[in-house]
C-alpha cells in the first residue's frame, strides 16, 4: 500500500504533459512553417517550454530534498511535476511567465516550501538550493546545443531564433537566482553556512528580495552590466546578440517588427 502511494505521489500529472505536449507540437509548427502565424507559433512554442523548465525547476529542488531526507515532498505533489500543486504557484509559474511577455526576461520564481528540519547537513541545504537554477543550466545547454555544437545547418531561422531566445531566459534566470539575495536560491546555498545571528537579521528581508531584483533592474547602469554578463554567458554557448534579439522580435508576435530579423524570418 504504501509503495503505491510511493508510486503515484510520483508519477508525472497530466497538466505536465499537456504543457509538454503543446511545446511539442508548437516547435514542430515553428520548425515546419506549418502555423499561418510563426510569431504566434514562437510565442506558444517558448512560453510553454518556459513553462516545463519552471517545473524541472521546482521538481529539482524537490527530488533533491527527497533523497536528501525530506519525504513530504511527495505527498504535497512536488514530485508530479504539476505547476498547480507548487506552495506559490503565482510566483512559481503565473509571475515569471508575466515577466516574460512583458519584459522579455527570465526572472525565477517562488520555491517549494521543504521541510528543512527534516534534513541533516549543510552541503545537503546548499545543494537542495542549488539544484533549481541548475536545472536552468542545464535546460539551456540543451536549448544551446545546436550553436555550441556548430550543428546549424538545416535548422530554419525561425526555430534556431526561438531557441536562442529560450536559452536566454534560461541564463537569465540562472544567474538571477544564484545571487546571494534573500529569498532567492542564490541566498539558500550559502544561508547554512552563515551564523544563526545573521540568518535571524536576514530573514525579514526573504519576502522582498526578488522585489529588490526587480526595482535594481530598472536602474540603467545595473540593467546594462546584467544583460552584459546574459550575453557574454551567451556568447561563450555560440548564441549571438542578434539571434537573441531575432526571437524577441518574433516571440513579441503583436508588435510591429523592426524588420531586422524580417528577412531571414
Amino acid at each position: 500500500m504504501g509503495h503505491q502511494g510511493s508510486r503515484s505521489e510520483r508519477r508525472i500529472s497530466s497538466v505536465f504533459i499537456g504543457i509538454v505536449a503543446i511545446m511539442v507540437v508548437t516547435g514542430w509548427a515553428v520548425w515546419t512553417g506549418y502555423s499561418t502565424s510563426t510569431g504566434l507559433a514562437v510565442f506558444l512554442a517558448v512560453t510553454s517550454a518556459w513553462i516545463v523548465s519552471l517545473c524541472l525547476h521546482e521538481y529539482a529542488h524537490a527530488r533533491t530534498a527527497l533523497h536528501s531526507g525530506d519525504l513530504s515532498v511527495g505527498s504535497k505533489g512536488y514530485l508530479t511535476l504539476n505547476p498547480l500543486k507548487y506552495t506559490h504557484w503565482l510566483l512559481s509559474i503565473v509571475l515569471p511567465v508575466v515577466f516574460v511577455i512583458l519584459g522579455g526576461l527570465g526572472l525565477p520564481g517562488g520555491a517549494v516550501y521543504i521541510e528543512h528540519g527534516r534534513i541533516q547537513g549543510r552541503w545537503k541545504h546548499s545543494l537542495i538550493s542549488a539544484a533549481g537554477p541548475l536545472a536552468n543550466v542545464a535546460f539551456a545547454v540543451v536549448c544551446t546545443a545546436p550553436f555550441w555544437l556548430d550543428a546549424l545547418d538545416g535548422v530554419p531561422m525561425p526555430f534556431r531564433f526561438a531557441l536562442a531566445f529560450l536559452a536566454f531566459l534560461q541564463v537569465s534566470a540562472a544567474i538571477l537566482n544564484f545571487l546571494p539575495v534573500p529569498g532567492l536560491d542564490g541566498y539558500g546555498v550559502i544561508e547554512p553556512w552563515l551564523s544563526y545571528r545573521v540568518r535571524r537579521e536576514v530573514e525579514p528581508l526573504a519576502p522582498y528580495g526578488l522585489i529588490g531584483i526587480f526595482v535594481l533592474l530598472w536602474i540603467p547602469g545595473v540593467n546594462a552590466v546584467f544583460f552584459d554578463v546574459v550575453q557574454g554567458v551567451l556568447s561563450g554557448l555560440g548564441v549571438s546578440e542578434l539571434d537573441r534579439w531575432c526571437g524577441l522580435d518574433l516571440y513579441r508576435f503583436w508588435q510591429e517588427s523592426d524588420g531586422v530579423c524580417a528577412v531571414q524570418d
